[in-house]
């Protein structure tokens, strides 16, 4: 979390007010594109582990990944990566960061030793960045120590292997979750526009592995009708989660939400929503990712249990968090999300006991099923105010 002197862009700005808008840079596209990189290795460790204990290694190396990867997307927003000092230290976050992907893989096997000190790395950067931002000290050495003291459970971790290591690294998400509760968030004057816009990006960063992961699945088989069908439909349920997120300008209502904020409101809200609930995002679609592969590589055959869990799980998890955070904005509706997200516990079975091409299948027809049915309900004059639904005839209105 850093600071910024700039007040965030109000909405509705003018087209002479867009110089003042911060939007952002190509060296930040740049940075994202290590995150591609830290999204497919931990899909690839789920996808190879597909376990209850390498599900909750993921969770763990998830957590404490995004917690400094959404920390730096703080700091750009806070000093915009415009001189090449800057822009030098960003790109050896950017190398800490490759290192730390690159471990992931055996990270509770051996290389835990390389994550950890490059993770030291990434936070030594951050820190020193995030002091030169002009910052009071009190807030820097607070938030500096913090991390570092999460950071030494991570170093710490990486020299063990097994329940003790996945103990300390779990002990490192927790404090994680407190931080924020101790270091003083009002003091941080947060630019929505480059912050949602941002995460917005990060988001369709990870759709994309959903998209690698039919190539990946698919391999080198033969193109048969099942597999077609199935890549197909496949890239039929990424376009349902895009549309869960992006599909009614949700990021640009969420932009003047948060403009129209006070500070100490906007970074509550930037913590509880953009790390908090885009992590359970980012873990949906990761999960999602994992079992896709499996369907892809056999559309005509039954799949395990755990691979057709993790298809159902991932867009169901993936659904539930969006429906909280638009929730949280004031967005409607919400519960067609919600049913679609309990709905999908239903397609596992087709899984394990027909074919992945049918689960896939009534995975996709559910989706649709709740966006068509969100969109006639819109265009009924359904309405939200205040978290309540309130139901207006056009007629009446009229």
């Amino acid at each position: 979390m850093t600071v910024t002197t700039s007040a965030p862009a109000a909405p509705g700005a003018t087209a002479g007010e867009a110089e003042t808008a911060l939007r952002v840079s190509p060296l930040e596209l740049f940075f994202d594109l290590v995150f591609v990189f830290t999204i497919t290795q931990l899909t690839g460790s789920l996808a190879h582990h597909l376990t209850t204990g390498g599900l909750v290694q993921v969770l763990v190396m998830l957590a404490v990944i995004w917690w400094m990867y959404d920390a730096f997307i703080w700091l750009t927003n806070a000093m915009p990566p415009s001189t090449h000092g800057r822009r030098g230290l960003l790109f050896l976050g950017m190398a800490a960061f490759l290192v730390i992907s690159l471990a992931v893989p055996h990270a509770f096997t051996g290389s835990g030793v390389a994550f950890g000190w490059a993770y030291l790395v990434v936070v030594a950067v951050h820190t020193g960045m995030f002091a030169a931002a002009g910052v009071a000290i009190g807030s820097v050495l607070r938030m500096g120590g913090l991390n570092v003291l999460n950071t030494a459970l991570v170093v710490t971790g990486g020299y063990f292997t097994g329940t003790v290591q996945l103990a300390l690294w779990a002990a490192a998400f927790g404090l994680q979750l407190a931080i924020p509760r101790l270091v003083d968030l009002p003091r941080f004057q947060l630019r929505s526009d480059h912050f949602v816009e941002r995460h917005g990006l990060i988001v369709i960063i990870a759709f994309g592995e959903s998209v690698i992961a039919i190539g990946v699945g698919a391999g080198e088989s033969d193109l048969t009708v099942a597999l077609v069908a199935t890549a197909l439909l496949t890239l039929g349920v990424c376009v349902g989660l895009w549309w869960a997120y992006f599909g009614r300008d949700d990021d640009a209502r969420a932009e003047h939400h948060m403009a129209a904020l006070s500070d100490a409101d906007r970074n509550r809200l930037a913590v509880s929503v953009y790390n908090l609930g885009h992590y359970a995002l980012l873990l949906g679609v990761l999960v999602l990712a994992a079992g896709v592969k499996s369907a892809v590589a056999h559309p005509g055959a039954p799949i395990s249990l755990p691979q057709s869990a993790a298809l159902a799980g991932g867009v169901a998890l993936f659904l539930a968090a969006n429906a909280a955070i638009r929730r949280t904005f004031g967005l409607a509706p919400v519960l067609p999300r919600l049913f679609a997200a309990l709905a999908l516990t239903a397609t596992v079975p087709l899984g394990t006991g027909h074919c992945a091409l049918a689960q896939v299948a009534a995975t996709a027809a559910i989706m649709a099923a709740a966006f068509g049915y969100e969109e006639w309900r819109v265009g009924a004059g359904w309405e939200t105010a205040s978290g309540k639904d309130r139901h207006h005839h056009r007629g009446v209105q009229q």
